[in-house]
């Protein structure tokens, strides 16, 4: 049976209500305020990207374009097109690059693009952007908007060229999103007001430490715990016989662990048409099929073998269904973080209890996801109460926050050597599907994540030959091409990064900190 889905996003025989243009409240996302038309558009094509309209900014209020669009649509010269052209402006490019990229040093070349990529505090306006109040930097590209994880390894290189207030602007923007929404949405737009991203708030809250001191753990602290209240809601009340909530799980009637979720169930608004074929030809619960799809956008790792059941194709996606190795061990560094927190406070009970939690994940982490055969980290099924049959670079880090004993560590090293390394770095996962979290691309976060990791455990050798060969592929790329990318092919050194639902982006935060940052730890070797 076919899904009206312009009828689930939008009541096409009433007057849309009007755009809350108000920052004081929750503004509506574009599902919500455009209804039919957002289908419509989207199911037309009538953009390539789909996350351009969604991005567009009307140039009237909201409502207004949906009693024209209604009195119009029906009419035999109507012009989808010419509609929306005639009503919004579409997204602004930012230009990228500066006329001295041929001859710039990569590093000069970062430096110029900080300026490049960064954004002032947001003034209001129509549209899906959320309101900022204190500048930030973007990914670039078609990322227009402050993203969660990414801005992490971004803040890495802003650290090291000295962007200290821009750091720390960013954690505010992060503080008062927690403050207003309850969490921190993927990005700064309306459309992700379902999902978050991988919780790197608290190592974001530990490098402002490293640089303002520990001061810093207690002015965050409620905001760190909010955070930690989002991610654990429903926990309390998991039974056997309901044994999930959202993004929490119960496993046999001892542990509870996360997983990734999206409060809604629909396509995604900036990618509908792909979401609606993919359900269709999936044969499945569409709405299902939604809900998986949305929640490998929470995970970042938007798309990956990690999530299929058939380890290779996209249509058996089951994100629900997992316990991710990465996703845990996040939430353990943050349940540590605000242990630290409460410490500063003089508050020790609250702090034991929080440092308790911690070590009740990490036995759990390591019953669920260690695996023995391998001698490796690896997701958990806890539909079919087993590991996923693919190992991924998320299975690294437990190194990076010292869950995994000195044995672990040391076969989680030798996994990696044998099976991730290639002559540019580190494949994402052993799969070759074609998305793009998958072989042969590798990604700067990972790198980075394996480098801190192996670090931990003295595997400085492994270690540093991950950042020489990362740092030595991104320089010869910036020399062929000018650009920093978004991702690479760390197999053949002669070829783009691929794959996934878009072209290849340029830009790019998380690039240019991951970069700046390896590069600054090889020197100091």
């Amino acid at each position: 049976m076919l899904v009206c889905y312009a009828c689930q996003i939008g009541d096409t025989d009433q007057t849309v209500e009007p755009f809350q243009s108000s920052q004081a409240s929750v503004p509506h996302p574009p599902a919500k305020v455009f209804g039919s038309l957002l289908y419509e558009v989207q199911t037309s094509r009538i953009f390539d990207d789909g996350k351009t309209f969604v991005d567009c900014v009307p140039k009237v209020a909201p409502d207004s374009i949906m009693k024209a669009y209604m009195a119009n649509k029906g009419n035999a010269n109507f012009d989808l097109k010419t509609f929306v052209n005639t009503y919004f402006d579409q997204p602004y490019k930012h230009p990228v690059y500066n006329e001295e990229q041929d001859t710039a040093s990569l590093i000069d070349h970062i430096d110029k693009l900080w300026g490049t990529l960064k954004r002032p505090a947001d003034s209001a306006v129509f549209g899906s952007r959320i309101q900022l109040p204190y500048p930030y930097v973007v990914p670039g590209g078609r990322f227009r908007e402050i993203y969660y994880w990414d801005s992490y390894f971004t803040m890495l290189g802003l650290e090291v060229s000295g962007e200290h207030q821009l750091i720390e602007d960013m954690v505010k923007n992060f503080a008062e999103m927690i403050d207003r929404f309850g969490f921190i949405p993927n990005g700064s737009r309306t459309y992700f007001l379902g999902r978050s991203q991988p919780p790197f708030f608290a190592l974001m809250i530990n490098l402002l430490a490293s640089i303002k001191g520990k001061s810093v753990w207690v002015e965050y602290l409620p905001y760190l715990q909010k955070e930690y209240d989002f991610w654990m809601t429903g926990a309390d009340s998991l039974t056997v016989q309901n044994a999930t909530s959202q993004r929490v799980v119960l496993l046999d009637s001892k542990y509870v662990l996360n997983r990734y979720w999206d409060n809604f169930d629909g396509p995604r608004e900036e990618s509908l048409a792909e979401d609606v074929l993919l359900a269709r030809e999936s044969g499945r619960e569409e709405s299902l099929v939604f809900r998986h799809l949305r929640a490998g956008a929470e995970s970042g790792w938007d798309y990956s073998s990690r999530w299929f059941a058939d380890g290779n194709t996209l249509k058996t996606i089951e994100t629900t269904n997992i316990i991710p190795v990465d996703l845990n061990a996040l939430i353990y560094y943050l349940e540590q973080t605000i242990a630290k927190g409460y410490k500063q406070t003089g508050q020790d009970a609250l702090a034991a209890e929080y440092e308790g939690k911690a070590q009740i994940r990490r036995e759990a982490l390591n019953f669920y996801c260690w695996d023995e055969v391998l001698g490796y980290f690896i997701d958990y099924n806890f539909k079919f109460k087993t590991h996923t049959s693919n190992p991924s670079l998320a299975g690294v880090f437990p190194l990076s926050f010292e869950i995994a004993d000195a044995s672990q560590a040391e076969k989680v090293s030798d996994f990696i050597q044998q099976n991730f390394l290639k002559d540019g770095g580190l494949i994402s996962t052993l799969n070759y599907t074609g998305e793009q979290w998958d072989a042969p691309n590798g990604w700067p976060p990972l790198q980075w994540m394996s480098f801190w990791g192996l670090k931990n455990y003295d595997k400085d050798s492994l270690a540093n030959t991950i950042a020489k060969r990362w740092v030595s592929l991104n320089e010869r790329v910036y020399q062929r091409t000018g650009k920093m990318m978004e991702k690479y092919n760390v197999e053949d050194l002669t070829l783009e990064g691929g794959g996934g639902e878009y072209p290849l982006q340029d830009g790019f935060g998380w690039t240019n900190g991951v970069y700046l940052k390896m590069k600054s730890e090889l020197e100091q070797n």
